[in-house]
């Protein structure tokens, strides 16, 4: 364990202060630009008043200034054109968030999620209830995280049900190629979230199989019921990245119908079976068909109601989540299978690694002893929390100390000192009104 001398924290201590004044700066110059981009806007918009109406291409102004600035300030002009359109979205539908960005409050990211999500709510009114709310989670959380979080809260406040938005937007589902370099390209696929996370979920799975039985040294011809296939006598020589074994495994599955060794280079036979995992949150009304309330997917955020039900008819197992009704923490789970009950708590408690700002979902995380069992830690929900490995290991192995807090809040401390409370995901998303807002 490192633990950092009186010198090193004085001068870790300037280090983070100074980065931390940095950001606000920059923030609050961010702001400064984007109200010099929406005066462009407007500027543009009072010249196509002033000239030639019968012109086909009516944003000729606008596409005039943003070649101006972009030759000024050596950028591209469609992208300035593009900065200048979201600038005077922000400044004019978001004047609080413009505010808090120009103060340093939050970063231009969290500004963008805010905006990005709320864009869809029409009525000034509503637009700036769900921006006061947003607003108050961006101050505490990372953008990542506030993500999910502020598209669920505009998906519950938009007039049209999601159902009939989501029906509109599943006929856009899509395959695109674009060609890259070097004889490479991309294949994009536009489909429903449920489909696209359980699958990037069950590709990972079968690329850490293989990882794992690499790096536990059996090689990847022990998965192979026949040692002469192509592949098996080079499975000490893979060096594949995470990445480049799920891509593999894409190819193997696409075009073969299964992961294969012959396929794609040491990938995992059809004989080991990977189920896609997805967690996703339906609230009973919703379940039961009482109301259209948006259910949500863990790390992606709402769904339509229809999908959450279909998708519940099909599951072998459901987990019943209550929560306290004020403070919407989790506060008890349970299944048919009762000996599992404290883990599904706690990965519908956390839905992700519980270290400020990290989003690994905790299907992919370590459950931790926050005090640990050699240390007479128990085994209960008050001393439990998932961990990414990158994350448990700072744990044990640095000056980083965390201790849990009612209501699953853990409080991590810097080397330095400086406290930082990490809030359940679940108790940060907001609960519905029994009866429709007051505006």
């Amino acid at each position: 364990m490192i633990t950092p001398a009186g010198d090193d924290i004085a001068r870790t201590e300037a280090i983070i202060d100074g980065i931390a004044l940095t950001r606000r700066r920059m923030a609050s110059l961010h702001a400064e630009e984007a109200r010099l981009l929406a005066a462009a806007a407007d500027l543009a918009r009072e010249q196509a008043a002033r000239g030639d109406r019968t012109h086909p291409s009516s944003d000729i102004p606008l596409r005039s200034l943003a070649a101006q600035i972009a030759a000024a300030t050596r950028a591209s002009d469609r992208g300035v054109q593009a900065r200048i359109g979201r600038a005077w979205q922000l400044t004019a539908d978001f004047p609080a968030t413009l505010r808090a960005l120009e103060a340093g409050e939050v970063d231009p990211a969290h500004a963008n999620v805010i905006v990005e999500a709320g864009m869809m709510i029409a009525d000034p009114a509503v637009r700036a209830a769900y921006e006061e709310a947003a607003l108050e989670v961006a101050r505490r959380e990372a953008p990542g995280r506030l993500r999910p979080i502020v598209r669920m809260l505009a998906q519950r406040l938009h007039p049209v049900p999601l159902d009939e938005r989501h029906r509109e937007a599943r006929t856009a589902r899509r395959l695109a190629l674009r060609d890259g370099d070097d004889g490479m390209a991309e294949l994009i696929a536009v489909l429903p979230a449920t489909l696209a996370h359980a699958i990037l979920d069950r590709l990972t799975q079968v690329a850490r199989s293989v990882i794992d039985a690499r790096t536990a040294g059996t090689g990847d011809e022990a998965l192979f019921e026949d040692e002469t296939l192509p592949g098996a006598d080079h499975a000490a020589a893979d060096t594949r990245s995470l990445d480049e074994v799920r891509a593999d495994a894409l190819a193997d599955l696409l075009l073969t119908g299964h992961s294969s060794p012959e396929a794609s280079n040491r990938s995992i036979p059809q004989s080991h079976a990977i189920r896609a995992h997805v967690q996703i949150t339906v609230p009973l009304a919703t379940l039961a068909g009482e109301t259209d309330e948006p259910a949500e997917l863990a790390g992606h955020g709402p769904i339509a109601p229809a999908t959450a039900r279909r998708l519940a008819g099909l599951a072998s197992t459901w987990t019943r989540v209550q929560l306290d009704p004020v403070t919407q923490c989790v506060v008890a789970v349970d299944t048919y299978r009762p000996t599992a009950e404290l883990r599904r708590l706690l990965e519908v408690r956390d839905e992700h690694c519980r270290f400020p700002g990290c989003r690994q979902p905790a299907t992919r995380c370590d459950l931790d002893h926050t005090i640990a069992r050699e240390h007479d830690g128990p085994t209960q929900l008050g001393n439990l929390a998932h961990l990414c490995r990158r994350h448990h290991v700072l744990k044990h192995h640095s000056a980083w100390r965390v201790r849990q807090r009612p209501g699953g809040v853990l409080e991590w401390t810097s080397p330095t000192g400086r406290v930082y409370p990490d809030t359940p995901a679940r108790t940060v998303a907001f609960a519905p009104e029994p009866d429709p807002p007051p505006f």
